[in-house]
């Protein structure tokens, strides 16, 4: 299988909702504007950072609906579906008949923490009940396991349509191995916003970004410049965000980034519970983090 899926910057888009909770499609198309003129290569739709599960299944297919009609074709889609009841994921995905989405994201599962073997189970079904192509998600830091180089490799070197990993371990001898090994064509894909620097050097072929969306005329030099060999460029770019991405996930992911929307005038700082908005210290440093890079 051809990959399809994009190299570059992607972000992985919030939700933004108004004050009684309903979503806010006008910050959303207005977000979508910005991250579009600022540079971004592709859009994921309902990944964790959209608080997928305080979405109702209804709420989902109407953003990606929404999403694909701002978008009108400009810029590549990938949609997310994952959770940790192995039946359901893959029956919703063997399901997905949406025209317009080039790979599916699906996180490895949570809570659950299966073994090695219980992930490779997991993946497998998802791949044998489609021909989209799939993203692997491991983030160890929010699923409480890790999806180890070796079933990785597996999986990739068994399924044509296991295409990439989107990498959040933050373990970069990890990563390494997979890169090393990797068959050809197979993506890696940066989950962490403050290694992506690291993981291009050592040869990943993108980012599926949080901050990226908040400041995406700053971000995608960190991957543009580095792809033309403006090293420089790249790192100059990356170490003038690194203190405001670490703020935007100091009370958790969205409610950082929301902040800083907010503050650039693109939506409300408003989440769902169990999450809770960013508190004004913290919406106090990001706005001295923006004034100092001349966005606000």
């Amino acid at each position: 299988m051809h990959n399809t899926v994009p190299s570059g910057v992607g972000v992985a888009l919030i939700t933004p909702f108004n004050h009684d909770q309903s979503i806010d499609y006008d910050g959303l198309s207005k977000l979508l504007e910005l991250c579009i003129q600022g540079g971004v290569d592709y859009f994921v739709v309902n990944g964790t950072t959209a608080e997928n599960p305080a979405l109702t299944i209804e709420e989902r297919y109407a953003l990606l609906d929404f999403v694909l009609k701002k978008n009108a074709g400009r810029l590549p889609i990938v949609f997310g579906i994952g959770g940790n009841n192995t039946k359901a994921v893959t029956q919703e995905v063997s399901d997905f008949k949406v025209e317009g989405v080039c790979a599916i994201l699906s996180a490895s599962p949570y809570y659950n923490k299966p073994s090695q073997d219980g992930i490779y189970a997991h993946y497998s079904e998802i791949a044998s009940a489609t021909e989209l192509p799939i993203i692997l998600y491991n983030v160890p830091g929010r699923t409480s396991s890790n999806i180890s180089s070796e079933t990785t490799l597996r999986l990739a070197n068994k399924f044509k349509n296991i295409v990439a990993i989107k990498e959040a371990s933050g373990d970069l001898d990890q990563i390494t191995e997979i890169i090393l090994r990797r068959p050809p064509e197979f993506k890696i894909i940066s989950g962490d916003d403050n290694l992506t620097f690291h993981m291009l050097a050592l040869g990943c072929d993108g980012v599926i970004s949080v901050s990226g969306q908040g400041v995406p005329e700053i971000f995608c030099k960190v991957f543009d410049e580095y792809i033309k060999s403006n090293w420089a460029a790249s790192k100059e770019a990356h170490l003038s965000l690194f203190h405001l991405t670490n703020l935007l996930f100091k009370e958790g992911n969205p409610a950082g980034v929301k902040a800083l929307l907010e503050l650039r005038g693109l939506c409300k700082n408003v989440v769902r519970l169990p999450l809770i908005p960013a508190t004004d210290e913290l919406k106090g440093s990001i706005k001295s983090e923006l004034i100092a890079l001349d966005l606000i």
